[in-house]
């Protein structure tokens, strides 16, 4: 069995690549999977080698590889291509490339709906959009939320994060790396400041490396986003971000489902990370900062309007500050909920505001414990979606051959 997945960031690759691939390979350990990552600015640009360091029976395609393969790469006999992230457009390509039937996750589009063969649905409100937007019904097929089943893996495992305390995830991509882990690290410095006994550390995605980070740290990122300059050490048992001012060392971890599992309070910013502090029921504090409006990744071409000379980084701003209005939620657990379970903190943040806020959100036991109880049931239905979804799309690719 030889099946293709066409993907893009760091998000889609840990919370929808990864469980479906640990599921397709225990029901067809002989199977053949490729991985094709189309170009995408919320990319990491390290996604390809992290699937080849985590399935090495897997074969991987970096965008410049992916873009090569479209031009003159061949490969034949695959069974089936399943969308997971990225722009759909790349998706079809892929398709007839391979001469393979595509499968979708999620999303279609009304231009794109004779694409897919069958569309996987997060739950009934997505089986609606997605017939909203042109699918067929008889085509949907509800299988629960991917990313749940890889945070309840994950946390299987042991972090070096001391437990009960705050665990910070700034992001994987290049712009989030380059400027909050210096914000975060100066958050983090006040939260020792006020908390002493608190355990505070980072948890690192697998897609940041130790190069990144120590670059970060050395520029201290821009100064609208008043971050701190600091460096990485190797500690006793795992590496350490240290303040250049303070001094102050903090323990860093890349198990980060394993390090929420443990903590008091999750400090990020939205994304996969906070579907899966949601999945394991742990109370998290979602951080916007639009300190740098014009760095912000949206879809579509409006993300590089700050390219265009004079106008564009005015022009920008103005479409960030547009787009936040429509938008009272921005992580996922709360848009899902209908309303904010879980605080959300939107505009141009202090990190020394961001540490207080996390501070008054962890010591307020009501507040947690409904937190806990409400984002714990969130997701529970969803368990078990990879297997589902792997099982689906087997036993059908099975009938068909």
């Amino acid at each position: 069995m030889r099946i293709a997945v066409a993907s893009n960031g760091p998000g889609e690759t840990m919370g929808w690549v990864r469980p479906l691939a640990r599921a397709l390979y225990r029901l067809e350990p002989e199977l053949d999977l490729h991985v094709f990552f189309s170009p995408c600015e919320y990319a990491s640009g390290h996604e390809a080698q992290v699937v080849r360091e985590q399935f090495p029976s897997a074969t991987a395609y970096a965008p410049n590889e992916y873009l090569k393969f479209l031009v003159s790469g061949s490969l034949g006999g695959v069974n089936a291509l399943q969308y997971l992230g990225g722009d759909l457009g790349h998706t079809a390509l892929l398709a007839r490339k391979l001469h393979a039937p595509a499968y979708g996750y999620k999303f279609v589009t009304k231009k794109c709906r004779a694409l897919f063969r069958r569309i996987f649905a997060v739950d009934e409100k997505n089986r609606e959009q997605l017939i909203r937007n042109g699918a067929l019904p008889a085509r949907v097929e509800i299988v629960g939320n991917l990313a749940i089943d890889g945070a309840l893996d994950d946390a299987q495992s042991l972090s070096e994060l001391t437990p009960g305390g705050i665990v910070i995830l700034p992001g994987s991509r290049r712009e989030e790396v380059a400027n909050l882990i210096p914000f975060f690290l100066r958050a983090a410095v006040e939260l020792r400041r006020l908390a002493p006994d608190l355990p505070v550390g980072f948890a690192l995605a697998p897609f940041t490396a130790r190069a990144e980070v120590e670059a970060a740290l050395r520029d201290g990122g821009d100064p609208l986003v008043y971050g701190s300059r600091g460096r990485v050490e190797d500690g006793e048992f795992t590496p350490e971000i240290v303040d250049e001012r303070s001094g102050q060392r903090f323990p860093v971890t890349r198990r980060s489902a394993a390090a929420m599992a443990k903590a008091r309070l999750v400090l990020t910013i939205p994304g996969t990370k906070t579907i899966e502090a949601a999945a394991l029921g742990v109370p998290y504090l979602a951080c916007v900062p639009l300190n740098l409006p014009e760095k912000v990744v949206v879809n579509g071409p409006l993300t590089y309007l700050d390219r265009l000379p004079l106008i564009g980084i005015p022009l920008k701003r103005a479409v960030i500050a547009r787009v936040g209005k429509r938008y009272p939620l921005v992580s996922q657990p709360n848009i899902d909920s209908g309303e904010m379970v879980a605080p959300e903190l939107r505009g141009t943040l202090m990190p020394a505001h961001v540490a207080h806020v996390a501070l008054q959100v962890a010591y307020d036991e009501e507040r947690m414990r409904a937190m806990r109880e409400r984002l714990g049931a969130l997701y529970a239905g969803h368990r078990g979606a990879a297997e589902r979804m792997a099982r689906a799309l087997l036993e059908e690719l099975r009938a068909a051959a």
